[in-house]
């Protein structure tokens, strides 16, 4: 057992040492998905935009994980404004939206797509306009001329490939060989005003970081009042409250733990079939049956009975054919014999023969001698083979 035990820990040591050689030396990959989650640090990320909202809105922002139709469906709310950054909601919730903004609310809308129907509400219609690697976003207020963005990692190409006359435009989509196209706009939708960028992109972790980006972004939300803001999330409680999760986020201590759950696994097995109690051997219950028929045998030799054992034997060899062959053994008469002939393949002789001594032993004032007993025992028994 020692040496089975010291062979099973070389194996798994090796094992150790050569995925802890993979992980050293493996590199580490960038997702760039656009996942535009708060609590992502990818380049596509809002992770260092939730850090640094706070201060943008001079700590008057709630972050709310449900539905806006949940949310005002419970909650009755003066003027404020709404921030949605490229999130999925139902058409039922961009009405509430609208709702609100109707009331005297202003909404910042940085999503690429939205509902046909609540944009055509709001008085746009969004399509891909660029299909450029790279492009830069201005806005077209003389103050923020110097303020700009460029997308030079992915860019979705969204904008507005028609607005109605009333619609304001406040930044454009520019390109080197193609004409400027709107991008960022301004509506008013009765007591409030709507505010809807196509490119919600610059406000991910890898523009943000860049060098003079976040000036874009900060004029952006200077169109917004000074005032309590309702940024609606993705609901990401369920990640964050799990116990393993910053150990399974990490690929040093994920290792680490699942290098533990394997000691752990080899340690109790080897331990437990070492100090495995002796099993004790159970003999069966013998089969006392064949002993009794042997006693009941030996009790009919002994009292020389031959007669009644002839009655019994021929009993039960009828009974196998009516049970097997499925014969009729009421008449034991030529037709009988014809029939057991073909179900058996014996001859003629033989079934005769028996069916003599069966009527013999079936005759209670026939003489009976050992002889016809052992005769007669062999060939049912022949039959029946």
């Amino acid at each position: 057992m020692k040496k089975t035990f010291k062979i099973y820990a070389v194996i798994f040591i090796v094992v150790m040492v050569i995925l802890a050689l993979f992980e050293v030396n493996k590199k580490e990959r960038i997702s760039w998905r656009k996942n535009f989650s708060i609590e992502e640090k990818s380049p596509f990320g809002l992770f260092v935009f939730n850090n640094e909202a706070k201060d943008l809105f001079k700590n008057n922002l709630r972050k709310i994980e449900e539905a806006p139709y949940d949310y005002y469906s419970r909650n009755k709310k003066g003027a404020h404004n709404i921030l949605v950054i490229e999130k999925e909601l139902d058409k039922q919730s961009w009405k509430k939206i609208l709702d609100q903004v109707s009331g005297g609310s202003d909404a910042m809308i940085l999503v690429s797509r939205v509902p046909k129907n609540i944009s055509d509400t709001i008085g746009y219609h969004s399509a891909d306009i660029s299909f450029a690697e790279e492009n830069v976003l201005k806005l077209t207020d003389k103050e923020y001329l110097n303020d700009f963005i460029k997308l030079d990692k992915f860019p979705s190409g969204r904008g507005f490939s028609y607005i109605k006359p009333k619609v304001e435009v406040l930044g454009k989509t520019v390109e080197k060989d193609n004409s400027d196209q709107a991008n960022f706009i301004k509506v008013s939708f009765g007591k409030g005003t709507v505010y809807v960028h196509s490119e919600p992109l610059f406000l991910t972790n890898y523009y943000l970081l860049k060098p003079g980006s976040i000036k874009y972004a900060q004029d952006v939300f200077s169109y917004l009042q000074d005032r309590e803001t309702i940024w609606f999330v993705e609901n990401d409680t369920k990640v964050s409250r799990f116990f393993m999760r910053f150990v399974l986020s990490n690929p040093a201590l994920k290792y680490a733990w699942w290098v533990l759950l394997g000691g752990l696994v080899l340690f109790i097995f080897f331990n437990a079939k070492r100090k495995q109690r002796i099993v004790p051997v159970i003999e069966p219950l013998k089969n006392t049956s064949l002993d009794f028929v042997k006693s009941i045998g030996n009790l009919y030799l002994q009292e020389g009975d031959f007669h009644d054992m002839m009655a019994k034997k021929g009993q039960y060899f009828l009974n196998k054919v009516r049970m097997d062959f499925l014969i009729d053994t009421q008449y034991l008469d030529e037709e009988f014999a014809k029939k057991l002939h073909l179900k058996t393949g014996k001859t003629m002789e033989m079934i005769h023969e028996a069916i003599v001594l069966i009527k013999k032993g079936q005759d209670p004032y026939a003489n009976v001698m050992k002889e016809d007993l052992t005769r007669m025992n062999k060939l049912l028994d022949e039959i029946l083979r």
